[in-house]
């Protein structure tokens, strides 16, 4: 297995989410893979939302935990957020198309992923967000060499430490 260097950082409000996710928004404009994960009220809704945002998507952001995928358009590519939370087992997927998924430029996000199984791409990033004391924790986690140079493109953001 392959060993990564994970990047955390303090989140001590919802505006330094946000601002974690307008920072990565535009080394995501030509597609990629993040994972979110967390546990409830963690934030991995609000990071998506504040993401779509900052990539251009004008309407209005709805979490997909009850339609489990809603789908956008960024820059005339697709944009996809998901939310497993409610899936029981990865067969439970096929009925999306997650095929779709997979084009070149797409641009996924997924809220609980282990639930996703073989389902899924495989993630370039993976962002762990975790409650603490003074608001939240972020470990940004690069599975690819695009995501390696994402979070370069953003090194102030993530300077915070290093775990």
């Amino acid at each position: 297995m392959a060993v990564h260097e994970a990047f955390a950082l303090s989140l001590p409000d919802e505006a330094a989410t946000v601002a974690l996710a307008q920072g990565l928004a535009p080394s995501l404009i030509d597609g990629g893979v993040v994972y979110l994960r967390g546990e409830l009220g963690a934030g991995k809704t609000t990071f998506a939302r504040a993401l779509l945002r900052a990539l251009g998507v004008g309407e209005r952001v709805k979490s997909p935990t009850y339609s489990l995928l809603e789908r956008y358009t960024v820059n005339g590519r697709d944009a996809f957020h998901l939310d497993l939370y409610r899936i029981a087992d990865a067969g439970e997927l096929e009925w999306l198309g997650l095929d779709e998924l997979d084009a070149p430029g797409t641009i996924v996000l997924v809220e609980w992923p282990e639930r996703g199984g073989d389902a899924l791409p495989a993630p370039d990033l993976e962002i762990v967000l975790e409650h603490e004391d003074t608001g939240r924790r972020g470990c940004l986690v690069p599975l690819s060499g695009r995501a390696r140079d994402w979070l370069a493109g953003i090194g102030g953001a993530v300077r915070g430490g290093r775990g």
